[in-house]
C-alpha cells in the first residue's frame, strides 16, 4: 500500500511539473509573439514615414 502512494505522489509531482512548464511556455511564447508584432508594427511605421 505504501508503494502505491509513493508511486502516485511521484506521478502527481511529475504531472504538476509538466503543467507548470507548459504554462510558463505559453506565457513566454505570448510575450515573444507580442514583442515580434510590436517590432513589425514599428518597422512598418518607420517604412511608411520614410517614403
Amino acid at each position: 500500500m505504501v508503494a502505491f502512494f509513493n508511486e502516485f505522489i511521484s506521478y502527481l509531482l511529475l504531472v504538476i511539473i509538466m503543467v507548470a512548464v507548459g504554462i510558463c511556455g505559453g506565457f513566454v511564447g505570448k510575450k515573444l509573439r507580442d514583442r515580434k508584432k510590436a517590432g513589425e508594427a514599428a518597422e512598418g511605421i518607420a517604412k511608411s514615414e520614410g517614403e
